[in-house]
């Protein structure tokens, strides 16, 4: 019987909250695992940013990234670390940083998902550069706003291509609105997408591995109000669907975290922004739903670790193409690619996993999320936030939804 720690890698930016749950509970779990052959102990590091020989041994067994997405040195030191060290790692760094919205809108509507109409424009300004004047000669053409808004018809929503957390989304109502919203967007490359309105339901559905939570979800909200409680809102097929969606979408990105927005209008979930890759994770923003992520990532991060989960460095999207070329219904494709998902992400040996190696847990979370240090957490949190007058108001209220959910849902069986 060999040994070994299991070392897990946070790569933080301005995270706070997260990570002080992440490492208390997983101390407290104290696992000693046997596994195929191995006596295993956990550990977890929060992630240094600084020089490294690319041949220099890897540190670590599985790294939680949250910084891939906008910071250049820890996404290339996790390439590295994934391409010589065998390291897994979500999300996968390469399919992050190619595979913006307008990727994903396209991609889906491959598989015959029903995205809303969508368009592209080139932008309005350019940053100057030796080639652009002649290249915008020989071949920008003239176009007309008016044009493309009567056949996209209104209303409908421009926003930059590649996301950025709400930044730069416009509800377009007219052709007066356009012309404004297009002329104050700058260099910015926009999609035009067609609005959903009216809907019954605008749900996020955020998976993390197999492991899915769906939130009745109001963007017209104050931030910490986004996320709403509700609970048991959707039907079973509802929640089939989507499921069945976000891990179809995140299996085929590689993205083992993710979240996915659709809205339903008469009886078909549109998936509308479901290249959200690095999700919030954030107590101020979660709330109710928050204890969910940290349990969440634990049994995902804990088993990739445990298993040696190999990392897919390239991404297979042919098995889905040929499951989209099938004379089937749409929710029979949708279950096909789901059964893709499944297996890529190992449902059944990871619910077996945690059912053997982490039945504690449900109790530890129980009571850790009635903790000082909880508290505390959500307090620091809340200061890097909120103005000083605010700060108790909202200390309280995060930690008074988190109760609300030990009393609901939290509850060992």
């Amino acid at each position: 019987m060999t040994t070994r720690t299991a070392n897990i890698g946070l790569s933080l930016g301005a995270d706070i909250c997260w990570p002080i749950c992440y490492e208390t509970l997983l101390s407290d779990l104290d696992l000693n695992i046997r596994h195929k052959g191995e006596q295993i102990t956990f550990a977890s590091e929060r992630v240094s940013i600084k020089p490294f020989n690319l041949q220099q041994p890897g540190e670590y067994d599985v790294v939680i990234d949250r910084l891939t997405h906008w910071y250049s040195t820890s996404r290339e030191w996790i390439k590295k670390g994934i391409l010589l060290d065998d390291l897994y790692v979500y999300n996968n760094p390469w399919s992050l940083q190619a595979n913006e919205k307008h990727t994903s809108y396209a991609a889906m509507m491959r598989l015959g998902l029903p995205v809303p109409e969508t368009w592209m424009l080139p932008p309005k300004a350019y940053e100057d550069s030796d080639d652009l004047q002649e290249t915008l000669r020989k071949y920008a053409r003239m176009f007309s706003l008016e044009d493309i808004g009567d056949e996209l018809g209104y209303p409908f929503f421009m926003k930059p291509y590649h996301g950025g957390g709400w930044k730069g989304v416009t509800k377009i109502d007219d052709a007066a609105g356009f012309q404004a919203a297009y002329d104050g967007s700058g260099t910015e490359v926009m999609n035009l997408q067609s609005a959903v309105l009216p809907h019954d339901w605008f749900v996020r559905c955020v998976g993390l591995g197999p492991q899915m939570r769906k939130v009745n979800y109001d963007p017209s909200a104050p931030l910490h109000d986004r996320y709403c409680m509700d609970i048991n809102f959707l039907s079973a097929e509802d929640q089939s669907v989507l499921e069945d969606m976000t891990m179809t979408i995140n299996s085929f990105f590689g993205w083992d975290f993710n979240s996915c927005e659709a809205l339903k209008r008469n009886d078909v979930w549109h998936p509308i922004d479901f290249a959200n890759a690095c999700p919030d994770s954030q107590v101020t923003s979660l709330h109710y739903h928050f204890p969910w992520l940290i349990k969440a990532n634990l049994r995902w991060s804990i088993y990739c670790a445990a298993t040696d989960r190999a990392m897919h460095r390239s991404l297979d999207w042919e098995p889905y193409f040929d499951i989209a070329k099938q004379d089937r219904s749409p929710r029979e494709k949708l279950s096909a690619y789901a059964a893709l998902a499944h297996k890529k992400f190992e449902t059944e040996q990871f619910n077996d996993f945690c059912d053997k190696h982490l039945p504690h847990l449900d109790e530890l979370a129980y009571n850790f999320f009635a903790s000082g240090t909880l508290r505390d957490a959500i307090h620091q949190k809340v200061c890097s936030l909120f103005p000083d007058h605010e700060i108790e108001e909202f200390t309280e209220l995060f930690w008074s939804r988190i109760q609300l959910w030990r009393e609901q849902e939290g509850q060992p069986q």
